[in-house]
């Protein structure tokens, strides 16, 4: 769901017809408010809205304001379950597909192509790891019912395997309604003729009304195409098999680039972003994480958020692990901004304080991509940002004045802070924290216990992308999920798993800071997905989270079925969870999607949930 300040507000009112919410103006006569609720109260289904990047927006805000129909009573009485699934993906070679991606959801897609040309349905669209990608329909119309595969389009052979499966579509693809046609963007990593690259990550542009591969597309990426134009090498891009395109795509606010970020895998490569021009299409610029020309896995992009772009269009990333030595532009476990535009232009940086420990234990930063919060008022610091990671902490950021340089990060600090970190995050300065040496302020740890030690594979904390709340007096809250750990063996998950932060708004001439408010503490995930919050404005804030019941090496072929939970925000209690055989084995870090009283998952098919037939 796009807020206000989303990239596809202004652009998705340019070619649908019917009225929407915050992501999609109305081209229609515009209805008083009052007439508009009355309207929809009749219907039985909220307002229009739509899921146009993961958590929904440029800003990763991962939240649907527009959602009159699930409440806390709704939700927690027996009218709310499953409703419907698609038809299961399509296997390759005997290996089942799995959407890594979450899923999007657009309406009034007219169709182009396929059985219903001509129709115009809500639809729900997911790429999955065998390089496949579905067009479902999200609601029934007429003939069509709920779960129909509307379009498919098969992209090429699936590349190497990861987690069991094999790789195909692993970031979450990113409509663009604006250009024409209306088209979504993704990445996958196939196979083709050596004349055309062979096995190589390429960037695809596919028509929403039928989901054919537009001219120009798809862009290869490759040595030849990425290293060239690459401003922070030298460094090599490597093959496919040693680079995860993860990460979820994004779009600048007029639509003329495409982010396409990369991490790598084990032994792999250093990380990347790549902007590729959306008018002409081929590879505009690139950036590498560091100059590294062995090919080490430094500062990878690879957290399934991917990058945030602001409305001015700067862009966001976090990065993971590099060497723990400040070699020159190198930048593990960081926060980077771009200026608008191309060529990529770093315009600010903000490094964890223990970066040298984050490095040495495998304790990514980028477990966790960047969320950007609408204005918060009251403080010297309006503009904020929110930044996870494995370590369990949760970082607060002024995005308008990132403290770092430009050129090297922070000096290596190997002791826990004694009285002020030199770190350049927002936190409270009178607030002691017991994991701290002495107790000393600092950042804010959510998920526990506190270690600088090790947080590789199944000891990680987190894995996941904040995701954010407006209640209707003004207060700001961010909703993270983790998996707090047995301090016997740091393995073995326990609660809590969810939890709500409040940012603190001091004074006008004060900087904001995070308040860990309160957990629920029945839930106990062990990979939970990214949180998505629906509301009803200021309330009603419900928290709707994946838990793929996998652990971080566990073989997903043989993974048991995902479950679904909804978590009432304000009073932190679990409010509803999917039954054995609702939902069927997925992936891992990925999101569902809310609007018009459903929430819809993808797993190994999509999934609705939702009230009664006659509620939508």
């Amino acid at each position: 769901m796009a807020t206000e300040h989303s990239i596809g507000e202004r652009r998705l009112a340019a070619q649908l017809p019917l009225r929407r919410g915050p992501a999609i103006r109305s081209l229609a006569p515009p209805l008083r408010p009052s007439l508009l609720f009355l309207l929809l109260a009749a219907l039985g289904c909220s307002e229009r809205v739509s899921w146009v990047g993961f958590h929904g927006d440029a800003l990763r805000s991962g939240w649907n304001p527009r959602e009159s129909v699930l409440t806390a009573e709704t939700v927690a009485s027996d009218r709310f379950g499953k409703r419907w699934d698609s038809p299961s993906f399509d296997a390759f070679k005997g290996v089942p597909g799995r959407a890594y991606a979450s899923p999007l959801y657009l309406e009034d897609v007219k169709l182009t192509g396929g059985p219903f040309e001509g129709r115009v349905a809500d639809v729900v669209f997911v790429g999955t790891s065998n390089a496949d990608v579905y067009a479902v329909s999200a609601l029934p119309v007429r003939d069509i019912p709920a779960g129909t595969v509307l379009w498919k389009r098969h992209l090429g052979d699936p590349g190497h395997a990861i987690d069991g499966l094999r790789v195909g579509v692993l970031g979450t693809p990113v409509v663009d309604v604006d250009a024409q046609p209306p088209r979504l963007y993704l990445a996958a990593d196939v196979q083709a003729p050596a004349a055309e690259g062979g096995a190589a990550w390429r960037v695809f542009a596919l028509d929403l009304g039928n989901g054919n591969v537009l001219p120009g597309w798809p862009v290869l990426l490759d040595p030849s195409t990425v290293v060239p134009v690459n401003q922070n090498g030298p460094a090599t891009f490597l093959d496919a098999s040693k680079l995860s395109q993860r990460g979820g795509l994004a779009i600048s606010p007029d639509g003329h680039l495409l982010y396409v970020p990369f991490g790598g895998y084990f032994g792999g490569s250093v990380g990347w972003l790549v902007a590729v021009d959306t008018v002409t299409p081929r590879v505009a610029s690139s950036f590498s994480s560091a100059p590294e020309l062995e090919g080490r896995a430094n500062g990878g992009i690879w957290a399934s958020g991917g990058p945030a772009v602001d409305t001015d269009g700067s862009v966001f990333a976090v990065t993971g692990n590099s060497p723990p030595v400040n070699l020159e532009r190198t930048w593990g476990a960081s926060v980077l901004r771009w200026a608008p535009g191309v060529p990529l232009q770093l315009t600010g940086t903000y490094t964890a304080w223990n970066h040298c420990q984050l490095d040495n234990g495998d304790i990514d930063l980028s477990g966790s991509g960047v969320t950007l919060l609408p204005e918060v008022r009251g403080t010297s610091t309006p503009r904020l940002a929110v930044v996870g990671g494995k370590q369990g902490n949760v970082y607060l950021l002024d995005r308008d004045h990132l403290p770092g340089g430009l050129d090297t990060r922070p000096d290596c600090n190997w002791k826990s802070p004694i009285d002020s970190p030199p770190d350049g995050s927002l936190w409270d300065p009178a607030a002691p924290r017991p994991y701290y040496r002495g107790g000393s302020p600092g950042p804010l740890n959510v998920f526990g216990p506190y270690s600088e030690d090790d947080g590789w594979a199944m000891k990680a904390k987190a894995r996941s992308t904040p995701a954010v709340f407006q209640a209707e007096n003004g207060t700001t809250y961010v909703v993270a999920t983790g998996s707090t750990k047995d301090p016997l063996d740091l393995v073995t998950p326990r609660p809590p798993s969810v939890a709500r932060l409040r940012v603190v708004t001091p004074s006008a001439s004060r900087p904001a800071f995070l308040e860990l408010e309160a957990y629920e503490m029945t839930l106990v995930f062990r990979s939970p997905g990214t949180p998505v919050i629906s509301s009803n404005g200021g309330r009603d804030a419900i928290a709707w989270i994946v838990e793929p019941n996998v652990g971080r090496l566990d073989n997903l072929v043989t993974a048991p079925p995902a479950t679904l939970h909804a978590v009432d925000v304000m009073r932190m209690q679990a409010l509803w969870s999917s039954k054995p055989g609702d939902l069927f084995p997925g992936a891992k870090y990925y999101h569902p999607v809310v609007a018009r009283g459903q929430v819809i998952v993808a797993t190994d098919r999509v999934t609705g949930f939702g009230l009664e037939r006659s509620a939508f």
